[in-house]
């Protein structure tokens, strides 16, 4: 196999790589964003003794959870920033081995 194909294939592998990786994070800050979404808030000035003491006015974050997910979502930010700079690199390689192939 001629050099140029075994480049050709690493560029286009390391290119791969850094968009599976962005899509990955991407997935993943979806997750997190969803789980955020979706942790309730206890009205503090409805007391215990309160009729208006429903499940919906009731309900409190979790904060292990809503912990979690802020975490998850600020690792999936990196990890996406990192592999833009991956993707980035790959592009930086490809236009200066076009140029010197110019």
């Amino acid at each position: 196999m001629p050099i140029n194909n075994i480049q050709s294939n690493s560029q286009n592998n390391v290119l791969n790589i850094g968009l599976q990786g962005f899509q990955d994070a991407q997935s993943r800050v979806a997750v997190a964003a969803q789980e955020i979404a979706s942790q309730t808030v206890t009205d503090s000035s409805i007391t215990p003794n309160s009729t208006l003491n429903s499940p919906l006015n009731s309900t409190s974050i979790n904060q292990n959870d809503l912990t979690t997910s802020l975490v998850d979502l600020k690792v999936a930010e990196l990890d996406a920033k990192a592999n833009v700079k991956v993707i980035q690199t790959a592009s930086d390689l490809i236009g200066s081995l076009l140029d010197i192939r110019a």
